[in-house]
């Protein structure tokens, strides 16, 4: 007989949250729709926002509006498209970050995207802000730093704070990111060596520029649009930059990628440097110098870029990862977001149907099952995309109509992917194994019984 759905009172197991970055608050929506009993904790002494603009594809919008129904439309009051008429559908305009931008070889922006997708960009903080709305303030523990976690049987996880204190949950998603603490308690003991992430290679520069600045700095295209009112790839052998509108379309954000063959010895993942050997690290690679002016907005810091090529598992009995944590990416597929509310949507169903600690491993489990090939695929095609916008990809290399074809259908399996089918493959899945004691109806929201 199929179960009934669980009140958050009658929960008998407890859910920490490790994290309140965007898949740790996205899952915290999700739970707080399934009625999971959880805590949310963060190192920072409020939610705050790491990093400037986020931009989430169309898988990453319908798993977000399932978790949080209404986010579409609060969404679209914060983000920002294209401006030039026609470009709705836009992702990047392809150019040469080389002094000309491409133009004094007759290149054109060449435009690649998707019907399926509507250019948006947001600022994360703004993002940050319809996700944090709806979540209760006893469910949030602030200036919670991990010192240690740990888990046992007769407490489930037990987490470690700097602070001295410590707390018992009777699971822990570790949502803590790339450095958190908690990729090592899953897989250290099994795979030491995939613990610490892997440096890819490029470090970064950041800026967000007021918009009327970077009109003015850019200029216009040899087609007569403003460059700076629409979303650019400029790309080049040794250095990558993009701009794209965030802020309602009041600021312009600007990523600057920097080819790297060195190591990243940094005893941190961020290093500060001068003003000026920042600017003489991009303007001496040839860059066009309307490029290197943006600079001018940028703090003078390098942010060393790592990711998770390779995870075994996403999960150790009662601790499993979420987000950044399981599979750090690079930003070359915009996609890194979007997993995070992917992981969060599917994990979210699963302990919706849980009805008892001893069935956390099994919901673990199956997460790992569906979302674990999936994400990991993101990784190491964010890798190769970054190997296309740098002409080191086989038998691509700098033709930019080989670029644009590619680019163009890259994005397709991560935006067209059938979400509903991963929940139902997940719920059915945790109900053989759970022996028939959960029920899919935990998931849908009603307060009525099953019949």
């Amino acid at each position: 007989m199929p179960a009934l759905k669980l009140t958050e009172a009658e929960r008998p197991f407890s859910v920490a949250i490790i994290g309140a970055g965007i898949g740790g608050l996205a899952l915290a929506g999700g739970l707080l729709r399934t009625g999971v009993p959880f805590t949310l904790y963060e190192a920072a002494e409020c939610f705050s926002a790491v990093g400037a603009g986020v931009g989430l594809g169309p898988n990453a919008i319908r798993a977000m509006e399932a978790i949080q129904p209404g986010f579409t439309e609060l969404y679209q009051g914060i983000s920002s498209g294209n401006v030039t008429p026609g470009k709705d559908h836009v992702m990047m305009d392809a150019m040469l970050v080389e002094e000309g931008l491409g133009e004094g070889r007759g290149l054109r922006p060449m435009s690649y995207g998707a019907p399926c997708y509507m250019r948006t960009s947001a600022h994360r903080k703004d993002l940050l802000d319809i996700m944090t709305a709806d979540i209760p303030e006893e469910c949030v523990r602030f200036s919670k730093r991990v010192k240690s976690l740990s888990q046992d049987d007769a407490r489930g996880a037990v987490i470690e704070f700097e602070d001295g204190e410590i707390a018992t949950a009777s699971c822990a998603i570790g949502a803590d990111g790339v450095k958190g603490v908690s990729r090592g308690v899953v897989l250290g003991d099994r795979w030491p060596e995939y613990v610490r992430a892997r440096y890819t290679g490029k470090y970064v520069y950041r800026a967000m520029i007021p918009m009327e600045d970077a009109m003015r700095v850019l200029g216009r295209d040899v087609d007569g649009n403003e460059i700076a009112g629409d979303a650019k790839m400029f790309m080049g052998d040794e250095c990558i930059i993009t701009t794209f509108p965030i802020s309602s379309g009041t600021k312009s954000n600007m990523v600057c990628f920097r080819l790297d063959d060195k190591p990243w010895t940094h005893p941190e993942w961020t290093k500060p440097v001068s003003r000026e050997e920042m600017t003489r690290d991009i303007a001496d690679l040839g860059v066009d110098k309307r490029l290197v002016k943006l600079l001018d907005w940028a703090k003078p810091l390098r942010w060393g870029l790592f990711h998770h090529l390779v995870t075994p598992t996403y999960f150790n009995k009662r601790i499993c990862l979420l987000g950044d944590s399981a599979h750090a990416t690079l930003p070359h597929q915009a996609a890194g977001a979007g997993q995070c509310i992917e992981d969060a949507l599917v994990m979210s169903r699963l302990l919706g149907l849980v009805r008892d600690a001893t069935q956390i491993e099994t919901a673990f489990s199956v997460f790992d099952a569906i979302r674990r090939p999936r994400a990991q695929r993101i990784v190491q095609t964010s890798q190769e995309a970054g190997d296309l916008c740098a002409f080191k990809a086989p038998g691509i290399g700098s033709d930019m109509d080989k670029i644009v074809e590619n680019q163009a259908q890259r994005y397709l399996w991560i935006w067209l992917h059938d979400l509903d089918e991963d929940v139902k493959k997940a719920e059915a899945e945790f109900n053989v194994l759970a022996g028939g004691l959960a029920s899919s109806s935990a998931v849908t929201g009603d307060n009525e019984k099953q019949k």
